[in-house]
């Protein structure tokens, strides 16, 4: 990782990783299971403040109810919701589309051209 011209490697010599010198995460954040419980192993492994970013890329409403309480009450400072779907249709849906990307020629794939988005 860089930041402000350090470079943090993954492991001291004493193997002591990153513990204690994460201040703050930013956590690409779902609501789902995975992404729910990697807040408090965040928080007991690294002791740092976890802040769950979520892109809204045209998912709908129904998809962002209730995930702000959600990503606190697994421990996270906030919840900050970006809205990408104008990045997102232009930059990615619009090519895969022209390329006419596919799975198994039949599914289009819009969770995986979400990813380079969020």
């Amino acid at each position: 990782m860089s930041g402000d011209g350090q470079t943090v490697v993954a492991a001291d010599s004493k193997g002591a990783g990153l513990r204690g010198k994460l201040k703050k995460v930013v956590l690409a954040y779902s609501g789902g299971l995975d992404t729910s419980v990697i807040v408090p192993w965040l928080k007991e492994n690294y002791g740092c403040e976890v802040v769950c970013f979520t892109a809204d890329v045209g998912q709908g409403i129904k998809e962002l109810d209730g995930l702000e309480q959600k990503a606190k009450a697994s421990g996270a400072s906030q919840l900050v919701v970006k809205d990408l779907t104008e990045e997102f249709v232009k930059d990615y849906i619009f090519p895969c589309l022209r390329a006419g990307a596919i799975y198994e020629r039949k599914y289009l794939l819009g969770t995986s051209m979400a990813r380079p988005v969020i």
